[in-house]
């Protein structure tokens, strides 16, 4: 029986990778203007970030618990393998609920073959990890073929992202009310990147012009081979930067076009992240 991919609206995939792929989405919920939307169904990310750019400050919640019960009792109740593969649990309770709920789920169902794993991965470094084993499902891949490649691809994502003000990650309790003022004040953009599933910062640099590039550097530093694996590049309402560090990369490092895939951060991790914000995923490991 083929193994069936669940994953969250955190990975930042779009209907069209669900649909090709086969693959289960449980959408995170934003509130804006004191209305719920459903991440990635409800709601899209440009009006998130233009509410934003307005001096709104949206507000976002994990996957329901009821969610998760609906899903993985459905494919319990038919004995389907289920795979669920989860947004970092130290940027979002989603997995812990999900864990809590599979343990429910297996109270009545014991032998449900349900999985859930932590990629401590987020938006396409997440949704990267979720596409590799939806290609191995599709292959007819085995559950443990595709938990060995799960935890494989998790284990080596690389995140490089920079924001496009400050502002934002203050108001989401990143850095302090000074850092922003100051940051604003000197144009400075930080770039960071996640480590055991948490934002870690690692510079700071002077001007918007100097961080493709050393996003760049960074990725050399820290890439294994390039040219045959699919890179994620993922941005907040600015899809020229994103279009302009995609071609800087396949000019540095001879990437075929092919081989990026370029989304827009979703509205739930763009809530957080602000309009401008630009990512880079990757792996710095070959495939084994």
């Amino acid at each position: 029986m083929t193994i069936k991919i669940l994953t969250d609206s955190a990975c930042d995939l779009t209907e069209e990778h669900y649909n090709e792929f086969d693959i289960e989405m449980v959408p995170l919920t934003v509130n804006l203007d004191e209305i719920e939307y459903e991440d990635g169904k409800t709601i899209e990310p440009k009006t998130v970030y233009d509410s934003m750019r307005e001096g709104k400050t949206p507000k976002t919640s994990q996957v329901s618990p009821q969610t998760f019960k609906r899903v993985f009792t459905s494919y319990a109740e038919i004995n389907q393998p289920l795979v669920y593969i989860a947004f970092s649990s130290q940027l979002s309770g989603t997995f812990q609920t999900a864990k809590m709920v599979e343990k429910e789920v297996k109270e009545k169902y014991p032998d449900a073959p349900i999985h859930v794993l932590d990629t401590k991965c987020a938006s396409l470094g997440h949704g990267l990890v979720v596409l590799h084993a939806a290609k191995q499902a599709k292959k007819g891949a085995s559950l443990q073929e595709i938990m060995d490649d799960i935890k494989f691809h998790a284990e080596h994502m690389e995140h490089i992202f920079t924001v496009d003000d400050l502002e934002y990650l203050y108001r989401g309790g990143r850095v302090s009310k000074t850092a922003a003022f100051v940051g604003s004040l000197l144009k400075i953009k930080p770039l960071l990147h996640v480590e055991d599933g948490k934002l870690i910062p690692l510079e700071k640099i002077r001007g918007s012009k100097k961080v493709l590039g050393r996003m760049l550097d960074l990725m050399g530093e820290r890439s294994a081979d390039l040219t045959n694996q699919v890179i994620g590049i993922s941005h907040g309402d600015d899809r020229e930067r994103a279009e302009q560090l995609a071609s800087m990369l396949q000019e540095k490092f001879n990437v075929r076009e092919e081989n990026i895939v370029i989304e827009m951060v979703g509205a739930a991790i763009g809530a957080h992240a602000g309009p401008g914000t630009i990512a880079l995923f990757f792996s710095n490991k070959p495939d084994k």
